[in-house]
């Protein structure tokens, strides 16, 4: 599987082509790109390289070649395209284009590789003539990443994942985290994992391949503190909880019957080292995501008494660090959630220097400046973590994502963040469909590379220029869904009003719903109508099919508000329609996934059928 597309050389001196200079949009923006109205005389088809490339360079040279219909050599006379090392910064790259050629330099292999997806690019679009041009370019930030949710409750097929690997590489994307709970098969735990169709060791091995060949680090991530309910809800796992019999939700107060925090003594850290024992020597990147965040029972149970005289700060710190030593015996640097650290300030000072603090927040307010100052001041490496928007939403939040993604890397930028981590979570069952976060993942990736000139992207134009190949459509599409929210005054935290109506009980109306107004709600209304019409007359196609059922399952959202208020009296046609909606999810979810997970997703769906019958 390649990521190059075939360009044919053959035909690229047609005298009949336009003089005029083509635009060409490249993705991410790079930090110089000029062309002029000379063109190539294209010669020879090959690629020179003045020095050894390394395995991983030479198989990504192959593949480009091999797409191109060119051949490589280490002697040519005139080479089409002359690939060489020079003395710059890491991963940044020049090429210049003119009448003896195009020559690629590079300080480094990734360079050469990044000069290539540009390249790439300028062959996609140039429809058989190459003007002359000139690129100079570096990232932003030299960790560029992208974080996967697959415990909640989707694990994708290794064909997605590889061709969402490609599309990251195509975008200059170094790193990618799939965030584990209870979805590797660890070898004595499959109660665990039974119904999950975890990750193997042997899956693990060839996505590490497919990332390395793609210049892309496979960093470890298991959550290793908070969010371990899908192991302390087993019986047999009860005398790891800090409260085995449940707690109360501290932001929702709902009353859960089982834990999701480990107890901080010898006998967590116990299982966490067979765990780490076990997965964390298939891995060869030097970090691990080792999670922490969110431990919401901590000092309510089993620590309560030690919370309460030493701190709950002081016992989350403690037990972290010894976590911490866990990971250093693997020759790995530890990455964790900063939520936590950042909630008691006075524990910043305690921080190892050899960590890499993790900032999370995903609206467009979140208050990246002051987090970024907080941590800065400390001397501990961190990263901005923005979200894709896509979670809980149906449709995305496309203005949100770009609002939160911008703030980010700016921040991040000028407080000196080491990092830039899109993350993409699952909450409540993945109903979102992959396309929804195609907008957050392009847009974050360009923020990532050259976060300057990113604050105007066209996304229509993004889409159609990386995940959308080919599928303008569906990027309109796409780009008009996303959009939808800004419709109505409803502002939720990480989610959308369609979402929560999609799953409400119908009992009484929450204040976010009373904020919907009629008139706005009719807007809304019609908007789903229009696209359901549009989708419904889009080509046929994976994507069409997935765009049509989300913005079915919205629009069946605002029908059940429509149901509750009375304007509307029968339930019949409600009821027909999120049957239907269940068997598409099905369906839809296994083009893309393993089944483990799909049942859990859909429960979340027949549970909404209840008040309608």
């Amino acid at each position: 599987m390649h990521r190059f597309v075939t360009c044919d050389w053959l035909n690229a001196n047609r005298p009949d082509m336009l003089l005029n200079i083509m635009p060409v949009a490249l993705y991410p923006p790079p930090k110089y790109f000029r062309q002029t109205r000379k063109w190539l005389k294209v010669g020879s088809p090959q690629v020179q390289l003045s020095f050894i490339p390394s395995d991983t360079l030479l198989t990504a040279l192959h593949n480009f070649c091999d797409a191109n219909e060119l051949e490589i050599t280490r002697e040519s006379k005139a080479p089409l395209i002359s690939i060489r090392r020079v003395k710059c910064a890491p991963q940044s790259y020049e090429i210049n284009c003119n009448k003896s050629g195009i020559t690629l330099s590079a300080g480094d292999d990734a360079g050469v590789f990044y000069g290539l997806c540009s390249f790439q690019q300028i062959l996609q679009q140039s429809r058989h003539r190459i003007h002359h041009f000139k690129i100079k370019d570096a990232p932003d930030f030299e960790q560029r990443g992208v974080m996967l949710d697959i415990s909640r409750c989707k694990v994708p097929t290794l064909e997605t994942l590889f061709t969402l690997i490609d599309n990251l590489a195509a975008l200059k994307i170094n790193q990618l985290q799939l965030y584990i709970e209870h979805t590797f098969a660890f070898s004595n735990h499959p109660l665990v994992w039974a119904d999950a169709s975890p990750l193997t060791t042997k899956d693990l091995h060839r996505i590490k391949q497919y990332c390395h060949e793609r210049f892309i680090d496979l960093v470890p991530n298991f959550n290793s503190f908070g969010h371990f309910e899908r192991w302390l809800k087993h019986p047999e796992y009860h005398r790891f909880a800090e409260c085995p019999d449940g707690f109360v939700h501290p932001l929702t107060n709902q009353t859960i019957v089982f834990g999701s925090t480990l107890k901080p003594n010898q006998t967590s850290l116990r299982l966490i080292k067979s765990l780490y024992d076990e997965y964390l020597p298939l891995f060869d990147s030097p970090y691990f995501n080792i999670g922490g965040d969110e431990p919401w029972e901590l000092g309510t149970g089993w620590s309560h008494a030690r919370c309460k005289k030493d701190g709950t700060a002081n016992v989350y710190l403690s037990h972290m660090s010894k976590i911490k030593d866990l990971v250093n015996k693997h020759g790995r640097r530890t990455m964790f959630w900063a939520d936590i650290v950042l909630k008691y300030p006075e524990s910043l000072a305690m921080l190892s220097k050899d960590l890499t603090a993790m900032i999370w927040g995903y609206e467009a307010n979140h208050p990246f400046r002051a987090e970024c100052r907080q941590l800065a001041e400390t001397g501990v490496p961190f990263y901005v973590c923005p979200g894709t928007s896509s979670w809980n939403s149906l449709t995305g939040r496309i203005e949100n994502a770009k609002k939160n993604l911008r703030s980010a890397a700016y921040q991040g930028l000028n407080n000196g963040a080491t990092g830039y981590l899109i993350t993409d979570w699952g909450d409540h069952g993945h109903h979102q469909y992959l396309p929804i976060s195609y907008p957050g993942l392009a847009t974050g990736a360009c923020h990532a590379w050259h976060s300057k000139a990113s604050t105007s992207l066209n996304i229509d134009k993004l889409l159609t220029g990386t995940f959308l190949k080919g599928q303008p459509e569906a990027a309109k599409l796409l780009t008009r869904l996303g959009k939808l929210p800004e419709l109505t005054d409803t502002k939720i935290r990480n989610g959308t009003i369609f979402n929560q109506l999609l799953f409400w009980d119908m009992q009484s109306e929450s204040l976010e719903s009373q904020r919907l107004g009629q008139q706005d709600l009719n807007k809304c209304i019609k908007q789903f109508d229009t696209l359901q019409d549009a989708v419904r007359n889009a080509p046929s196609g994976l994507v069409y099919a997935e765009l049509e059922n989300a913005i079915n399952m919205a629009h069946h959202g605002l029908q059940r508000l429509l149901l509750h208020r009375r304007v509307i009296t029968r339930t019949g046609p409600a009821q027909r329609t999120l049957n239907g909606i269940i068997d598409r999810h099905r369906e839809l979810w296994r083009a893309r996934n393993r089944p483990g997970g799909l049942e859990e997703s859909t429960q979340h769906l027949t549970q909404a059928l209840k008040p309608l019958s």
